[in-house]
């Protein structure tokens, strides 16, 4: 192969080597017994640094896969032989036969256990990172961006040290993502914040060159700074600075910023130490906790409530044909996304709290009421049928009954589709309710993902539950006290502000609410503009802000006959009293009658109703893209090298220019699972590569390299092509496979190398 000895890096990835083979006996080991267990493993494991290392990889692979017994032998500097025995009890799940599955895979392939604690990840977080590798770009792309304004004295080195003293304190600002088998969370016992202070470009420029600079996901922190310092010569003092905070979107939300920017004021107001350890509960406390919590209550509310097929989705009309050609493509083939901004002012907002409170109900069930009513307007037509709707209500996670859950920075909610019947005719008091009760069943569970929901209800295929997001966001402003303390400095903060994105969100429209300083209800839309003309993105918030006016011109309940039925305090919004319901001057004339549905779609009964382009749905797969790196001599090996969405890009070519072998080597590309047809391509490369006569070792062997997320795309092609009745390329119809985790393009490309080497003394 690559004649290199085997090395070991503390820094590289593992790389593991196994043989399959369609007969019964594994390699050249005598088969232990199996007869309630299934076959055993023996692997070869290369990259652990020293004698505790192997210590603590033993032990995680004993500790996560009790239905082994787990050997370790060392052969060498980094080189070790992993046997698993199966160990079968009464309490043990049964051994599939010989086979890695996921879990194992990704605890033999992930990050060393001296240097990181897998944890699951939530639903949310699952669905933006499958998302995420499927960015043009790569994964690391899929970013959030908020900025401020620091006027007054910034002391650098007690900035930089207040950061870093957050994140020892914060296990998110250590945690990095593996998806190599599994998609994890992974929290690091160290990591250096990345800060840069900067005197230029122009701000504009700064964004865009921050946004197209992407996070290796497989290392922490997935957040950086950059501090904009005003010109050197500016000659107002302490002229005002602007700092950007990037991070990954599976990271943390906006409210979770928020809360890590509280520990930052507080840990700079203290010299740039924060006072305590380690912040528990945290996210780790988080996973136990959702780890107990059981599926079968959401299993029940999507299997009876989730959207279902022919449900009205979007607040556009599909015209047909197609409103004119999408905005042209930007440098990475997304037109990218719009942004507006509407504001709902006084007295029409505390008007709408007054409204809503009246019915029982919060203002955000009033906003989630009006979206469904353009959602069922653009459907309807002129029928005026009754009609489902369906939309996604993006919640915190932080209201659950998870310990400490408000103040833990991270992911932990997520938006979650709600289906209501929308009838023209039916009293708006109940439509109301009804869409108040369908956000308190959802509430229940923000940690379940789109695809749980999709098996759970029958839905098969990629398509999206919902065509738009609506979030209705809780005030959360720096407190008054640190605010205090920071003007006791000379500091004046302002709050952060999410940056215009480039890419398009997912669903194709969001819509986020919030109050500001002044009480005015600010509504900020972002858009996908392959889906949505400005025009027409325009018309919809414009429409909605239309209908919540309106809603504030109707009269209260009378107050003979109080409120409705089934009212009460809004747990969404907790007590009337936080919001201000029915305090000056939201008061609204009493003694009204209860309007229908109707007559509130009536007030845009002259405006259009504005068109939305299909979505454009997953690219077709493409056929396997096999490619014949460099023939090798007859006979020889046949290396195939996969690559799949999210590994680390030109890893096949970089390995390839630093062989020395006489291998063949061949680079497949997927855009998924391996299928037939992969199959059938390899096996036909194999042979024509690897010849019909025989080497210095015997026939050429098929060896197939998988890095990363390929590495499971590998071993999976590897036993389609063993269990045929003879593997390509090799007399006796073992397959080997040689895989390792998540890394850069040059570490993966060496580690693959570093297992191949030690291939050749392990030949069946």
């Amino acid at each position: 192969m690559t004649g290199r000895p085997a090395t070991a890096d503390p820094a590289a990835p593992l790389t593991v080597v196994h043989h399959l083979h369609p007969a019964p006996t594994p390699r050249t080991e005598p088969a232990p017994a199996a007869a309630a267990g299934g076959r055993g493993l023996v692997l070869d494991v290369l990259g652990l640094s020293d004698d505790a290392d192997a210590e603590r990889f033993t032990a995680r692979i004993a500790e996560g896969h009790r239905r082994y017994h787990v050997a370790l032998q060392p052969h060498g500097p980094g080189r070790h032989t992993l046997r698993l025995h199966p160990a079968p009890g009464p309490h043990q799940p049964p051994c599939r036969d010989g086979l890695l599955d996921a879990t194992l895979l990704a605890d033999l392939l992930g990050p060393r256990p001296a240097d990181g604690h897998p944890l699951a990840l939530t639903g949310h977080q699952h669905d933006l990172l499958r998302e995420a590798v499927n960015t043009p770009g790569g994964p690391g792309l899929s970013l959030r961006q908020l900025h401020w304004t620091w006027t007054g004295p910034l002391d650098r080195a007690r900035f930089d040290a207040a950061w870093q003293s957050v994140c020892e304190r914060e296990s998110i600002l250590r945690a990095a993502l593996d998806w190599t088998a599994q998609p994890r969370l992974v929290l690091h016992p160290h990591a250096e914040v990345d800060i840069a202070h900067r005197t230029g470009p122009h701000w504009p420029d700064l964004l865009s060159q921050d946004r197209r600079r992407p996070f290796p996901l497989h290392r922490p922190p997935l957040l950086r700074l950059t501090v904009l310092h005003p010109a050197p010569h500016t000659p107002a003092p302490h002229a005002p600075a602007r700092l950007l905070l990037t991070c990954h979107r599976a990271l943390l939300d906006e409210r979770g910023v928020r809360l890590l920017l509280r520990e930052f004021y507080r840990a700079y107001l203290a010299d740039g130490v924060l006072p305590g350890g380690e912040r528990r509960p945290d996210l780790r406390d988080h996973a136990h906790w959702l780890a107990r919590q059981g599926s079968d209550g959401a299993r029940e509310l999507w299997t009876r409530t989730a959207p279902p097929r022919h449900a009205a989705t979007t607040p556009g009309r599909h015209p047909h044909p197609a409103p004119g050609p999408p905005p042209a493509p930007g440098p990475d083939g997304d037109p990218g996304s719009g942004r507006l901004r509407r504001r709902l002012e006084e007295p029409h907002s505390s008007r709408l709290r007054s409204w809503a409170a009246a019915r029982g109900a919060g203002e955000s069930s009033a906003l989630h009421t009006v979206w469904a009513l353009l959602l069922y307007r653009a459907a309807a037509g002129g029928a005026g049928q009754p009609l489902r709707v369906s939309f996604a209500v993006r919640l915190s996670g932080r209201d659950s009954t998870a310990p400490s859950g408000a103040g833990i920075p991270g992911l932990l909610g997520g938006p979650l589709p709600l289906t209501v019947r929308v009838d023209r005719a039916q009293p708006l008091s109940a439509l109301l309710r009804q869409v108040r009760d369908a956000l308190l069943d959802l509430s229940a569970y923000p940690w379940v993902s789109q695809d749980q929901i999709r098996a759970w209800s029958g839905r098969t295929g990629p398509e999206e539950l919902s065509e738009s997001v609506v979030a209705f966001e809780t005030p959360d402003t720096l407190p008054a006290a640190l605010r205090g303390e920071l003007r006791a400095r000379g500091i004046t903060v302002d709050e952060p502000r999410t940056a215009a994105e480039d890419a398009a969100p997912t669903p194709p429209l969001a819509l986020t609410a919030r109050h500001d300083d002044t009480g005015a209800l600010v509504l900020d839309a972002v858009y996908d503009r392959a889906v949505w003309t400005d025009t027409d993105a325009r018309t919809v918030l414009g429409q909605c802000l239309a209908l919540l006016e309106a809603l504030t011109e109707l009269p209260d309940p009378d107050p003979e006959t109080g409120p409705d039925p089934e009212t009460g305090p809004d747990p969404e919004t907790g007590p009337d009293a936080e919001t201000g319901a029915g305090s000056a001057p939201g008061r609204r004339p009493r003694g009204g009658a209860d309007p229908a549905v109707g007559r509130l779609l009536d007030t845009l009964a002259a405006a259009p109703v504005p068109a939305a382009r299909p979505r454009t749905g997953p690219a077709p797969a493409r056929r396997p893209a096999l490619r014949t790196l460099r023939r090798g001599e007859p006979a020889a090996d046949v290396i195939c090298l996969l690559r799949v969405p999210g590994a680390a890009a030109g890893v096949p070519e970089l390995f390839v220019r630093g062989h020395r072998g006489p291998e063949t080597v061949l680079a497949l590309e997927l855009d998924g699972p391996p299928d037939a047809a992969a199959a059938a391509a390899v096996r036909a490369a194999a042979r024509t590569g690897a010849g019909a006569g025989g080497g210095p070792h015997g026939p050429g062997r098929l060896l197939l390299c998988g890095h990363g997320p390929a590495a499971g795309a590998a071993y999976a092609l590897a036993r389609a092509l063993a269990g045929a009745h003879r593997a390509p390329g090799s007399g006796g119809g073992a397959v080997g496979v040689v895989l390792t985790g998540l890394a850069g393009p040059g570490d993966s490309a060496r580690a693959l190398a570093r297992g191949l080497a030690a291939s050749t003394s392990v030949r069946p």
